[in-house]
């Protein structure tokens, strides 16, 4: 674990290096661990609105089907939202996702619904209550380090306040003390779930 002030690039490398040694089972199980403890956590049943990213599987990301099918499986109201990557290659438009929305691979490997007013309507992040979100890493002040993109800060600062920005991590590992190099654009989490625990920001 690197320490006070680390730096998101050397986060970044040890946190992607230590999740893709994990295998393909280690990451089904943690990923069931981050389920439960989502909806025991939660208020899940209560939300209207959750949206969520689709794993890509070369990473070893947390496999976030196992969200969909359990709302689908146990029919709650709740809907589901995942984001689709604009041709500007900078920012993210957000559908519905549906048992019968079709979806197509983006050039990251990453899967998105196909735009679709029946079977994939746009969704505003202002209706949101809660979204799950992938990171690396993550520091005390609910401050993360993804990929470098930027899109999901720029999507969170789109959303209502009190929606809730949860960071799924696969790591069992603690919030750093301080992610030394945090942007003014930069949006915090609210919480983190790993497989052992929550916790709050």
């Amino acid at each position: 674990m690197l320490g006070l002030g680390a730096k998101k690039a050397d986060l970044r490398r040890t946190a992607l290096a230590r999740r893709l040694a994990l295998d393909a089972g280690e990451v089904a199980s943690r990923s069931d661990q981050l389920r439960e403890n989502l909806f025991r956590e939660f208020p899940v049943a209560q939300w209207q609105w959750l949206h969520l990213f689709l794993p890509l599987g070369k990473r070893n990301e947390p496999d976030t089907w196992n969200v969909i099918r359990w709302v689908w499986g146990e029919e709650l109201s709740l809907r589901l939202a995942a984001p689709v990557v604009q041709p500007d290659g900078v920012s993210l438009k957000h559908y519905e996702l549906l048992p019968d929305t079709q979806l197509t691979r983006n050039r990251w490997g990453i899967d998105e619904p196909v735009p679709d007013p029946i079977t994939a309507p746009e969704v505003s992040p202002g209706v949101l209550d809660a979204v799950l979100v992938p990171l690396l890493a993550v520091d005390r002040t609910g401050q993360r380090v993804g990929y470098g993109g930027g899109f999901y800060d720029r999507f969170l600062a789109q959303c209502r306040p009190g929606t809730q920005f949860i960071g799924l991590n696969l790591l069992d590992d603690e919030p750093i003390e301080r992610i030394a190099d945090v942007l003014p654009t930069d949006v915090p989490l609210t919480a983190c779930i790993t497989p052992d625990r929550v916790w709050q920001f």
